[in-house]
């Protein structure tokens, strides 16, 4: 087993190899605006630094979300070509789920991210790989009687100190975390998302209501 898995659904753009017993590589930066020109690079480092070669992979991992739509396609487009052009499965995985995977707090917590507008992405847990019920956008404040006391993990608690009063790390996403949870979930023969963006509302940008259309005489 030789999985590569990167993740792009938050600002952190990371990217790790793992041979299905441990990391053999791994990369994170954080910047929430350079996930297209970062992730390549970062493969290529990864590589490089493993000495193995792209033809070499038996699996491809990839954060699905939820996240910002830009971000967030540049890691999936990625992936999915990687896949075809390799003849290998990508794997699907809820990015919730590898912050989760890496916090390894057991009994109930929540995870959240940051998903702009005043709003966090989140999902609570009972224990490292026990998620309950499907990832939600909210206001913070919507949800506190919900994730009242609760443990909570990721950039999106951190942000909302009156709402989740019991923040842990980690902070951000890890490519390691979530390569070693689907080589837990491949050894133990369970399923995966599909390689597909989970959008939770639509994207920031939009076009423009009632723009005057110019066409050439």
């Amino acid at each position: 087993m030789l999985l590569l898995a990167f993740d792009t659904a938050t600002p952190a753009v990371t990217v790790a190899l793992h041979d299905g017993h441990r990391v053999l590589a791994e990369s994170t930066e954080i910047d929430a605006r350079r996930h297209g020109e970062l992730l390549m690079p970062a493969v290529d480092r990864v590589l490089r630094e493993a000495g193995t070669e792209p033809a070499a992979l038996t699996g491809l991992v990839v954060g699905v979300g939820p996240g910002p739509y830009t971000g967030l396609r540049v890691g999936l487009v990625t992936a999915a070509s990687f896949g075809d052009v390799l003849g290998v499965p990508v794997h699907g995985l809820c990015t919730l789920d590898g912050l989760a995977y890496a916090a390894g707090i057991d009994g109930p917590f929540v995870v959240a991210t940051d998903a702009r507008r005043k709003e966090v992405y989140w999902a609570r847990y009972e224990g490292p790989r026990g998620r309950v019920g499907d990832p939600a956008v909210d206001h913070p404040a919507d949800i506190a009687e919900r994730v009242a006391g609760l443990p909570a993990v990721g950039a999106g608690a951190a942000l909302y100190p009156g709402v989740f009063t019991d923040v842990r790390p980690p902070a951000d996403q890890s490519a390691a975390a979530l390569a070693a949870l689907a080589a837990v979930k491949l050894a133990e023969g369970e399923d995966f998302l599909p390689p597909l963006p989970l959008y939770l509302r639509r994207p920031d940008a939009q076009v423009p209501a009632g723009y005057k259309a110019v066409l050439p005489k």
